[in-house]
């Protein structure tokens, strides 16, 4: 697969991301970044502490589809700046 697909499928899922949702129910739509570079998607997202006080799933979604689903443990004590990336690329086994 050439560059270029590998570009324009990481185009076609950063025009599918609308929110990231936190511990199943709070929902993000304002990111502070949502970019594609290449074969990348990076999205950033601010977590403010007066809604947020404990993370511990974080789902990137779109209208019908969940791009990524993440267990986590992450303490939020301040508004924390977040980043989560998806690199496209050509799996070759």
């Amino acid at each position: 697969m050439d560059q270029e697909a590998l570009n324009e499928l990481a185009t076609y899922l950063h025009s599918r991301i609308t929110k990231v949702v936190l511990n199943g129910v709070y929902e993000i739509t304002d990111f502070v970044e949502k970019t594609v570079s290449d074969s990348t998607v990076a999205l950033n997202f601010l977590i403010p502490a007066a809604d947020v006080s404990m993370v511990t799933l974080i789902e990137v979604k779109g209208q019908n589809i969940r791009v990524s689903s993440k267990a986590v443990n992450v303490p939020n004590l301040s508004d924390t700046l977040m980043l989560e990336t998806f690199e496209i690329e050509e799996v070759t086994d």
